[in-house]
């Protein structure tokens, strides 16, 4: 059966992210768009009509990444087990900000924040801001519903993101010896997320 024009707009597109993020890993920010329209098999005017610049490219790399990382809030009955939802966002961010392509990311943000500042504002250190947006928008449901006591969902995310984190984005982003593992981050993640929600445990009447 032939695909719909919106399935392949967006084999298309994947196809186009997926090779952005090949280059762009092996070859910086620097990469020629033609490098990524060739591994993509497709056009470089494809490329510009999806997206209009390189730095609208690598916004849609993170963005991707960032509802990668947020997935777990967006599942059904995710609101009613706050501890396992949490403890699944974290082991996806610490994923993000430790293997390979997310400290290589990181990096040439950094390098290059004082050429587009907009592009680095895109992700921050401890997270991507689409993430934590969503994640912001999942503590003040959980809120609303009296799961959790959060005056400010916002502050909130800031606090459980910095706590997933830690350190382990700043040793990966210094090439220090790392102390997270694929064995231990769904221990952190697990226990970053059920002291969260115990510390923002309602008052007991």
């Amino acid at each position: 059966m032939p695909r719909a024009a919106g399935q392949i707009d967006r084999a298309k597109n994947e196809a186009i992210l997926d090779a952005a993020s090949d280059v762009i890993f092996e070859r910086g920010l620097a990469a020629p768009l033609d490098e990524v329209a060739r591994r993509a098999g497709v056009s470089k005017q494809t490329i510009y009509n999806h997206y209009g610049s390189k730095g609208d490219l690598v916004r849609a790399l993170i963005e991707r990444r960032s509802k990668t990382i947020s997935a777990p809030l967006e599942l059904p009955g995710a609101e009613a087990m706050p501890v396992e939802t949490l403890a699944a966002y974290a082991e996806a961010l610490l994923k993000t900000v430790t293997i390979d392509r997310g400290v290589a990311l990181f990096r040439l943000l950094i390098a290059g924040a004082g050429q587009d500042a907009q592009l680095a504002r895109a992700a921050l250190p401890g997270g991507f801001r689409g993430a934590r947006s969503r994640l912001t928008d999942f503590l003040r449901r959980e809120a609303n519903a009296g799961r959790l006591a959060i005056d400010d969902p916002a502050q909130a995310a800031d606090f459980f993101v910095g706590m997933v984190v830690a350190n382990h984005q700043l040793e990966a982003l210094l090439g220090l010896p790392a102390q997270l593992s694929g064995e231990n981050a769904p221990r952190i993640a697990r226990e970053a997320a059920r002291r969260f929600v115990r510390a923002y445990a309602p008052p007991v009447v």
